[in-house]
This record gives structure tokens, sequence and C-alpha cells, in this order.
């Protein structure tokens, strides 16, 4: 069985040290480098600098005091396929096709070809890409992520509770069964690696943690460490892993050149908590969307800045193109918004309104200081508690844990959510369903 442990990855890093790296005056001629950072399943309360009293995050706690925190950021999913493909290509995943669907072992679909990646579009502005760790958006061939803009994958086409699984390297299966334990460590590894071998160059990488999706596991250097059971040690683990990387970054003179993103791909499911927000994973309530934000980027981010204006993971792909000068892909609708001021600490938000959906319909309308609620669980009717044709409007100022519905004082806010609710569902080509609202 492999072994990994943080002695190895430490002593990698030190290496790193004496390598030459370009200098800072050298590393501001050139664009940007960009690091996005998804965690799978991760709570928005789970992170000191978001109120946790429990998990030890000093890296991601220190990435947030040197850079912003947004608190009203927002998947584009629920769930892990949906939320990844918006986040990709800076669409609504209704719009190629993804809103409904989780992939498993034998499906054959995925994320359509037509659609364009972040990385597609900065490797025509000529980065290096690259996908360490949980794929998701489609694992035949036709859909394997080297044919969507990355040069190098390393890690798994899928969930880490589907069966069989296996650790790819690019179309190389090199491990199964996977040792779940040691993947944030080889994650690791194989990132620095990746900036090592690109340094001098511009490079995205994509690095997209297998956990704490369930089955949870962490090393030998972390199982017993938080004071949160087994889950606080698998974020405990993600946030030393955010660290290394950091420090690498440092070590190689690259620091202030590269904007690193750290966020989610959704609310968590077992073990995470939401600083309060009602309910989790796979539902249209905050505790489902809202996610933890942060993105440093020294010279270019100050330090210790909180934005509150809202946001969603669609926004990566039109920012990430205003920061590189790259040219946004053509020929369709880009839902994303350039939020490179909310970045600096702005609350003031690009969006009038945000979607949020449940199968193949909105199931709530979020802006800045309200929230319609229409169907609160993903996958639809719940025979035994229906969570479905709802008629909620919250003010997200006075109650963001979504407990009382003001709809019946403030129709006038209700019937102008009802109004983003027709066109949005117009505009997505959507059946005639709720019609009468």
């Amino acid at each position: 069985m492999m072994k990994c442990n943080l002695g190895i990855v430490f002593a990698m890093c030190l290496s790193l040290l004496g390598m030459t790296g370009i200098t800072a005056a050298e590393s501001v001629k050139r664009p940007p480098n960009v690091i996005v950072i998804l965690t799978d399943d991760l709570g928005y309360g789970d992170l000191g600098s978001y109120g946790n009293e429990v998990i030890d995050t000093p890296n991601l706690d220190q990435m947030a005091n040197e850079g912003v925190r947004f608190t009203n950021a927002y998947a584009s999913a629920s769930n892990c396929t949906p939320s990844r493909a918006g986040l990709l290509t800076g669409r609504y995943p209704i719009r190629s096709g993804m809103a409904h669907q989780v992939l498993f072992v034998n499906d054959t679909h995925g994320l359509p070809l037509e659609e364009i990646t972040i990385a597609e579009m900065l490797k025509e502005s000529g980065y290096q890409t690259a996908i360490i760790g949980k794929w998701h958006l489609g694992h035949t061939e036709t859909f394997w992520p080297t044919q969507h803009g990355f040069d190098y994958y390393y890690g798994l086409p899928y969930s880490n509770n589907q069966n069989p699984l296996a650790l790819y390297r690019n179309r190389q299966k090199i491990e199964e069964p996977v040792v779940q334990q040691t993947l944030t460590q080889r994650y690791t590894s194989e990132a620095i690696n990746f900036i090592r071998d690109n340094k001098d160059r511009p490079f995205f990488i994509y690095i997209a943690h297998t956990f704490p999706h369930v089955p949870l596991y962490a090393s030998e250097d972390f199982v017993g460490k938080s004071e949160a059971s087994l889950y606080g040690d698998v974020v405990e683990e993600l946030d030393w892993s955010t660290g290394a990387i950091l420090k690498s970054l440092k070590a190689m003179g690259l620091d202030q050149n590269t904007l690193v993103i750290f966020t989610s791909d959704n609310g968590p499911y077992q073990g995470g908590v939401t600083a309060g927000l009602r309910s989790t994973k796979g539902t249209a309530w905050e505790g489902g969307y809202r996610v933890p934000f942060i993105a440093r980027w020294p010279g270019e981010i100050p330090e210790n800045k909180v934005s509150n204006g809202i946001s969603m993971n669609i926004d990566l792909l039109p920012t990430i193109a205003t920061i590189t000068r790259s040219e946004l892909p053509k020929g369709r609708k880009i839902d994303g918004r350039d939020i490179t001021s909310m970045l600096k600490g702005s609350h003031d938000s690009p969006h009038e309104k945000l979607y949020f959906f449940a199968d193949d319909d909105i199931a709530a309308v979020r802006t800045q200081n309200w929230k319609a609620v229409l169907s609160g669980r993903y996958r639809g009717v719940n025979r035994w508690f229906p969570d479905h044709d709802l008629k909620l409007l919250f003010d997200m100022n006075a109650d963001p844990q979504e407990r009382y519905s003001v709809e019946s004082t403030h129709k006038d806010q209700w019937e102008k959510m009802m109004r983003f609710y027709r066109e949005g569902r117009k505009e997505f080509g959507l059946s005639a369903r709720h019609k009468s609202r």
C-alpha cells in the first residue's frame, strides 16, 4: 500500500526553497497565475474565519486575513456535478444540460464538448492548465478532463463513495483500489510539482479535493488530531494542504503574481456545519447553497477585507478573464459577472438576482436583501415531507436563517421576486409548471 506522510511533502517543499525561481519583479511582468481550490461538501461554518471554534484552520484563517472573505457567496447548485459545471463554464448548469445530473459509475454522458471551461479559455492565452482531484463531469473518454482544456489530470473521475474507484494520471489508471487516507497529501504534492514545473510561465490549477465528501479519510498525521472527530481531522488536513501550497508559492517567488481562491462545491452533508443557516446539501435553502469563499492575491487584493455582496461560482470565469486579459467565450450566454471589485472588498454585487435550481426548475430567487423560496428540496417531491410548491419570502438581512416568511406582509416585494422568477423560466426555456405564480 502506498505510504505518504507530511515529512515527505514538507521535505519536498523545503527543497523548493533552494530552486531557482523568478523574482517578484520578474513575476509581475507576465499574466497572473490562478489557483482555484475547491472542497467537496464543506460547510459554510466549518472554518475558523467563519465562526468555527472547534476545527483548527490557521492557514485558511490567515489566508482570509491576507485577502478577502465573502459572506454571501453561493455555489451554482447544491450538489457535486452541476455545481462544478457552473464553476468551470460561468453558466448556470441548466444551460449545459447538467442541472439535474449527478453522475454515477454507469453514466456515459458528461459536460458537453461545446461548453468552454476556464481551462480552455486560459489555454488560448498561453496558460498551462491542470486539474488535481475530483472531476465528476463525465468519466468516459469523450468527456475526460483533458478533453476540456486541461493539460494535466491527476485524481478521481467521480465521488469517492462510488465503486469501482480508481486513481488516474491523465488517462492512465495508476491505483485501484484507491488509498484514500493519503489523497489530500498526494493532491498537495501534485499541485506543488505542477507549480515547480511551470514556475516560468503562467499556469492555472484547479485543485478539486475529494473531501470532506463521505466516506471520510485522513492521513496518519491528522487522524485523532481534531476536537471535531474524523470530520475535523479531514478539514484540518485540507487547511494544511492550502498552507503548503501558499508556502510553495512564496518559496518560488510567485506569491505576488498568483490569485488563490478557496471555496466549496456546495453545503455539508454529514458532519459539517452551516453557521446556523437552514438545511444542508441537496436543498435550495441557504445551508445547501451558501459556501465559504476566500481569495488572496498580495498587492492586488487588500488585506483583511470582507464583502457581503451576493456572488456565485459562475462568476469565476468572467473574473479570471478580466484579471488575465483573456477573451470571454463567444457564442454563448455567460451568466457570471466580473467580481474583481468585490475581490477588493466592495459590497456592491454586479448581480441583480441569482437563481437556485431544483432538478430542472428554479427553486429560489436571491437578491441582495431578499430570497423567495419555491421549492426547498433538490430532488423535487419528498412524499413524507413535501418541500415543493412553496410560497416563502425572507428578509435576508433580518432573517438569514430563513425562519419566518414575510410574503403576506411584503406583497410588492413578493411580486417583484415572482417577476424575476417568471423572467428566468422564460429565459431558460422551462415548462409551464408554476405558471400561475
